[in-house]
């Protein structure tokens, strides 16, 4: 299963890029998440890992494979049959603007059950996070906080 949502966020690519990667912050401003745990000290790079525990599903650990700096992550986790990659890039739109581009992608042997019975789930989190993203970053860059 792969799936893709794009928003776009008036605020920086900054912004955005600072509230994205304060992954500790998710369950504040997405309900798709429940707790998010850094189990590393510092910024998010590759090796950098996180104990995500989600409504309706079993806790996973995430590390990140693959990081940009300022424009994008992917985090990865495995379990029995299924690997799950997680997209996150920042785009910058021009003039205070970004996109944000989240993307949801499972493999492995038992990637097609897993979607039969998690899918429609797993996409309504992604555009929770996408729309929840998009909120937190703009008040952020309002100083409304």
């Amino acid at each position: 299963m792969k799936f893709q949502t794009t928003i776009d966020i008036d605020a920086t690519p900054a912004t955005v890029w600072r509230t994205l990667t304060d992954v500790e912050s998710w369950p504040e401003w997405s309900a798709s998440m429940t707790t998010v745990e850094r189990l590393q000290q510092g910024d998010l790079a590759v090796g950098s890992s996180a104990r995500v525990t989600q409504p309706k599903l079993k806790a996973a650990i995430y590390t990140v494979t693959e990081c940009e700096p300022g424009k994008s992550f992917v985090w990865e986790m495995k379990a029995t049959g299924v690997k799950v990659r997680a997209i996150h890039r920042v785009e910058d739109k021009g003039e205070g603007h970004a996109r944000m581009v989240l993307g949801i992608e499972q493999s492995g042997a038992l990637s097609g059950l897993i979607a039969m019975f998690y899918g429609k789930l797993t996409r309504q989190y992604v555009v929770m996070e996408a729309e929840g993203l998009k909120k937190a970053a703009e008040t952020l860059e309002s100083g409304t906080e």
